[in-house]
């Protein structure tokens, strides 16, 4: 029987199975082969939960011999310090992060490097992020993009054009307010929300102009306490908690998600992972995205490579990992069931999702015009685990009026020395 460890996962709408390992002779198995356990850490985004049962099923049919051990875990909160604990003792065989964790672990020389068979299978983009000195650690399946959603009935009937600059959001956040809607659905109550916004700010007013900032900041060419544009970035989150619900630090994601799709707000900072959400209240939703607008009128939209497998440069059952790796590359009706869950773009070739994205004529707007950034590089230059997560939990206590302005970015200047994988 399959073996499952659901550690502070955020279930939403996915239902927990115990699934009967198959004894059929698919194409590749073995079928009196030794049973082979498999360890799986699954960091996963609140879109994720509920794959792994896809992955098992399918493993079941093809390579019945081998059994995925899963340790499921919110990304945002529980990955690095699960990777921590495990670099004491020996990682799991399987990793599941997102592309940034390969710049945090492969220079620590516990990641395998990943097949050129199978990397071959996915789009060349996919390696960009995951290519250290040449090698590659990590495959990337899938991709999300972050923005401004926006819905697109209370557009039309206020008259609201997308906004290119600030004032022109300052326009509709105006009008919202003078009619009695509620610009922006927030849910701060989850730290990793503000956290993500952050970075979003962040890559549209610092990173785009300086891409080594974080660079900068380790060697005390800059900080926080004195960039004007990094102090932008940080304020951007006041003007969402003044043009939000008042409860904002109460309000869970699912619910933020159900008052934008019944009227209640216009617009939403998020990402690929709210879809999912929005789609399974109304299907008829019709949503569209825009990036944030920066203080020189040139944002772009952000791109993040998502669901990222990384393997133990120590495993015991490499054969066995390749095997996985052979199933989640090669097995196109997989990848379609993944993409269509979870409401996320294909990372491999010749594979597209089914369902309708009512924002998609937006992205393909904004790539066309050259409009799109990777944030893996706002990622790779300040980490997420120890560094973004803490500075946001010091934007939460600023926005309560906790502490000033200046404490929390002091606050920020001060962890400098977590701010780099290395």
């Amino acid at each position: 029987m399959k073996k499952k460890r659901l550690t502070g996962v955020l279930l939403t709408a996915v239902m927990v199975t115990t699934l009967a390992a198959g004894c059929g002779s698919g194409e590749g198995s073995g079928g009196d082969e030794e049973k082979v356990t498999l360890t799986v850490l699954a960091g996963q985004s609140t879109s994720d939960a509920g794959i792994e049962d896809m992955i098992d099923e399918a493993l079941a049919e093809k390579y019945p011999n081998i059994e995925l051990e899963w340790e499921c875990v919110d990304w945002g909160n529980d990955f690095q310090p699960k990777m921590q604990q495990y670099m004491q003792s020996g990682l799991p065989d399987i990793m599941i992060g997102k592309a940034q964790d390969v710049a945090t672990y492969a220079p620590q020389g516990v990641l395998g490097e990943i097949d050129s068979g199978y990397l071959d299978r996915g789009l060349d983009a996919a390696r960009e992020n995951v290519t250290i000195d040449g090698k590659t650690y990590g495959l990337v399946y899938n991709a999300m993009y972050q923005g401004v959603y926006y819905n697109k009935t209370m557009f039309e009937e206020n008259g609201w054009e997308v906004p290119e600059t600030l004032d022109d959001l300052q326009k509709i956040i105006d009008d919202c307010n003078e009619k009695g809607i509620i610009p922006f659905g927030s849910h701060m109550v989850d730290t990793w929300s503000i956290g993500n916004v952050t970075m979003q700010f962040a890559m549209n007013d610092v990173f785009n102009n300086n891409p080594s900032w974080g660079d900068d900041f380790r060697a005390g060419k800059v900080s926080f306490s004195d960039s004007e544009e990094m102090q932008t970035a940080y304020e951007y989150n006041k003007l969402i908690y003044d043009n939000t619900f008042p409860e904002t630090f109460s309000t869970e994601q699912t619910d933020c998600d159900a008052r934008m799709v019944q009227g209640e707000v216009a617009m939403k900072v998020s990402g690929s992972w709210s879809i999912q959400n929005f789609l399974d209240i109304d299907e008829n939703f019709e949503f569209g995205i825009f990036p944030f607008p920066n203080q020189t009128g040139d944002s772009k939209l952000i791109f993040e490579p998502n669901i990222t497998i990384m393997t133990s440069a120590d495993t015991e059952h490499q054969d066995e990992v390749n095997q996985v790796l052979e199933l989640l590359t090669s097995d196109k009706e997989l990848a379609v069931e993944i993409l269509d869950y979870t409401k996320t773009a294909s990372m491999l070739k010749d594979v597209t999702p089914t369902f309708s994205n009512p924002s998609q004529e937006d992205i393909d707007k904004y790539a066309a015009e050259g409009r799109i950034v990777d944030v893996t590089l706002g990622n790779n230059q300040l980490v997420w685990g120890g560094f973004q997560e803490e500075n946001a939990k010091d934007i939460a206590a600023w926005l309560q009026g906790d502490i000033t302005f200046e404490d929390c970015l002091k606050a920020s200047d001060d962890r400098v020395d977590a701010s780099s994988a290395n």
